[in-house]
C-alpha cells in the first residue's frame, strides 16, 4: 500500500487583500484556468491536507472542493484571511471537523496597514470568535512577521492563547509564489527579540504541542539570520503543492518554479513517478534556499522527531530553574553579530533577497546580481 503523503492545494491565485510581503494578487489566475473537482479526484490519499490560495473562500465552488478532499484526506486545514465570513461559517457547519488558519498580522492598525483590507482585522477576528462559539475546535491565527509587525508577536500570541486558539508563524520569504524577491528583516536583532520573548512563553505552557512549536520559532531565528535549515528538506519526496493549472510541485519556496507534471493530463501515478518529478527531486536535493516554512518543516520534525525532542527536553528542564530557558544568543550567528564578527551586509547576502531582481510574475530574472543565494 502507498504511504500517504502531505498535500498543499493552491485552489486559486486571485485574492482580495493587498499584503505588503505579497504580490500575487497581481498576477491573479483565470477562474475558467483554475484546478477542477475532477483534477482533485485524481489527487492521492493524503494524511494532511492544506487549502490555500490566494485568497480560497473566492472559489465558488469551495464546499464541493472541500467535499471531495474529505474523501482524501486524514486532515483538511484551510488558510484564509477571513474576510469571508458568512461563507466561512457555512461551510463549517458543514466540515466542523476541518481546520481554519486566519492570517492576521499583528493588532488592528498594523494588520490593516500590512494586508491592505479596510477592516481586515475585525473581520478575521470576528471570524475566528464565531467559529469558537460554533463549537469549532481546531481555529487559529497565522502572523506572517517581519519588521513592522514584530513588537505585536507577544500581544497576538497572548489574544490566541486567551481565546484557545491555535497561533501559526511565519518569517518573509521570496519566491515566484509570493511574487516577491525583495522581502527582507531588516532589524534582525529586533525581530529575534520578539521571537525569543514568544518562544520562553511557549516553553513556559503546559502544552506540549507549543513547546514543540518554540522550537519551531527557534528555526526561525535562524533562519532570518540567513543559516542552514536545522532540519533536512524532504520536500517532493513525501510532500508536495499543486497549482491552481494542475502543475504539482515540490513546494511554495523555490525561486523559479520548479514542476514534476501536470495533474490535469496525467494520473497521479505517471506524474509522481515520471522523470521530470526525478529531475525535480534532484534539484530540491541541492536546493540553498534553507525555507523555514510549516509546509516544509512541519514533516521533518514528525521525520526527525529526536532533534525537536531534544530540543524541548533540554529547555524544559532549563525552564525548571530559570524565568527564560531560551536565548537567541544560543545561535553561534546571533553571538557573532552582536560581537561584530559578521556584518549586516554579509547576513544580507545570506538571505534570498534580491534588492535588483525583477519580478515577472514571480520569476526573477537579476541580471547576474550578487545579492542572490
Amino acid at each position: 500500500m502507498a504511504k500517504k503523503l502531505n498535500g498543499t492545494v493552491i485552489v486559486t491565485y486571485r485574492c482580495n487583500a493587498r499584503c505588503n510581503m505579497c504580490n500575487r494578487f497581481k498576477a491573479p489566475s483565470r477562474p475558467e484556468d483554475e484546478i477542477s473537482i475532477e483534477t482533485i479526484k485524481k489527487l492521492p490519499e493524503m494524511y494532511f491536507t492544506n487549502i490555500t490560495g490566494g485568497e480560497p473562500f473566492i472559489r465558488e465552488d469551495i464546499k464541493d472542493i472541500v467535499r471531495e478532499l474529505k474523501k482524501k484526506s486524514d486532515r483538511i486545514v484551510i488558510s484564509t484571511n477571513g474576510f469571508f465570513t458568512d461563507k466561512i461559517i457555512d461551510l463549517c457547519k458543514e466540515f466542523p471537523d476541518i481546520g481554519i488558519r486566519i492570517s492576521i498580522e499583528g493588532l488592528e492598525q498594523t494588520n490593516n496597514e500590512i494586508r491592505g483590507l479596510p477592516d481586515g482585522f475585525n473581520r478575521g477576528y470576528t471570524t475566528l470568535k464565531k467559529l469558537r462559539e460554533m463549537g469549532m475546535k481546531d481555529v487559529g491565527f497565522g502572523m506572517t512577521v517581519q519588521d513592522r509587525n514584530a513588537p505585536d508577536l507577544c500581544e497576538l500570541y497572548k489574544l490566541s492563547d486567551e481565546l484557545g486558539m491555535e497561533f501559526a508563524t511565519a518569517s518573509l520569504h521570496n519566491s515566484f509564489y509570493f511574487v516577491e524577491a525583495k522581502n527582507i528583516i531588516k532589524d534582525r536583532p529586533m525581530v529575534a527579540q520578539n521571537f525569543e520573548n514568544l518562544v520562553n512563553m511557549l516553553l513556559k505552557s503546559k502544552s506540549p504541542k507549543k513547546w514543540f512549536r518554540a522550537y519551531f520559532n527557534h528555526g526561525l531565528i535562524n533562519y532570518i539570520y540567513g543559516q542552514k535549515r536545522l532540519l533536512p528538506c524532504d520536500m517532493s519526496f513525501d510532500t508536495f503543492f499543486i497549482d491552481p493549472y494542475g502543475d504539482v510541485m515540490p513546494c511554495n519556496g523555490t525561486k523559479d518554479k520548479e514542476v514534476m507534471g501536470n495533474l490535469n493530463d496525467q494520473t497521479w501515478d505517471e506524474l509522481w513517478n515520471s522523470e521530470q518529478a526525478e529531475k525535480v527531486r534532484k534539484v530540491v536535493r541541492c536546493c540553498d534556499r534553507d525555507c523555514w516554512m510549516i509546509g516544509s518543516v512541519s514533516p521533518a520534525m514528525h521525520k526527525y522527531i529526536w532533534v525537536p525532542a531534544w530540543w524541548v527536553i533540554r529547555h524544559k528542564f532549563k525552564a525548571l530553574f530559570m524565568k527564560k530557558p531560551y536565548s537567541m544568543y544560543e545561535l553561534k550567528v546571533v553571538r557573532d553579530y552582536r560581537d561584530g564578527k559578521v556584518s549586516k551586509e554579509e547576513l544580507d547576502k545570506c538571505s534570498t533577497c534580491d534588492f535588483n531582481a525583477v519580478a515577472n510574475n514571480g520569476l526573477k530574472d537579476c541580471g547576474g546580481c550578487t545579492g542572490d543565494k
